[in-house]
């Protein structure tokens, strides 16, 4: 889930350091408040949404909020998704806050995905006994990956903090090379993967919980096609050579030993 765009080099003086400082506190509150709503409300299988609605305008609202995650996330990773955001910030600092504005707009989708949510009130399946702990390990185990799949893309890309930090410095932003370690070893699509992981593995099963997980999983099969065109872009002939050695999302055995990591990390630097 980066963004890879043309940059600005900031300008300098005390605004500079006051909207960098200001982007960075706004960004990273509201990327917190969306991780933790994604993980509360889909813990309690979406039951907990602040939506009042009832069937059937329920059904008709949540398909709407479902739909503007992956329609506006991949629009703003087109062509013109980058330029629309690079002028959402000031004029002078736009190109250097786009992953900035870009997690924001993001981190908003994801709270009003999860927090506007109407629940149909339904309960299939409610983890208990020993199955509760289990369950709930699974969860942490998803989320963890996706930390860990993220970090591996470059966290500073991830969480927005390139952009305001390179504003801050005064520095044109250093996106991250293309990842081919740590899990990205393994497979092309760790977060989508890893993600994907996190709508399967809660411990109460509703009509919501199932609507959520089939569309975004969906979304997790699908958008990273669209990201591996721009990959092939930016990269050329060495993500070419990475996407043949390294399956999509389903790892083959043999990529699980490190000595077939390393070779295969040394082959596509090359």
């Amino acid at each position: 889930m980066s963004l890879l765009l043309g940059n600005l080099k900031p300008p300098p003086g005390r605004a500079r350091i006051a909207v960098a400082l200001l982007y960075g506190f706004v960004c990273h509150s509201v990327f917190a408040a969306a991780v933790l709503s994604m993980i509360i409300v889909m813990f309690f299988g979406m039951t907990i949404g602040l939506g009042t609605l009832t069937a059937p305008w329920n059904w008709v609202a949540n398909a709407i909020l479902i739909l503007q995650f992956p329609l506006a996330h991949s629009f703003l990773l087109s062509s013109r998704g980058r330029r629309l955001l690079s002028r959402t910030a000031p004029r002078a600092y736009g190109g250097t806050l786009s992953t900035t504005t870009y997690a924001i707009i993001a981190s908003f989708q994801l709270i009003a995905l999860f927090i506007l949510w109407s629940p149909s009130g339904v309960v299939w399946w409610r983890a208990e006994g020993a199955m509760f702990p289990v369950i709930c390990t699974l969860y942490a185990i998803a989320w963890l990956l996706l930390v860990k799949a993220s970090y591996d893309a470059g966290a500073e890309v991830q969480s927005g903090a390139l952009g305001w930090m390179s504003m801050l410095q005064k520095i044109k932003p250093n996106y991250p090379p293309m990842p081919t370690s740590g899990l990205f070893a393994i497979i092309r699509q760790p977060i989508y993967l890893s993600f994907a992981l996190t709508l399967w593995t809660v411990p109460v099963w509703t009509p919501d919980q199932l609507m959520v997980a089939v569309s975004l999983t969906a979304y997790c099969l699908i958008g990273p096609l669209l990201k591996e065109r721009r990959f092939v872009e930016l990269f050329g002939d060495r993500f070419e050579r990475y996407k043949k050695q390294t399956p999509y999302m389903v790892p083959r055995v043999r990529q699980l030993t490190g000595d077939n990591s390393r070779v295969r990390r040394n082959s596509v630097s090359d």
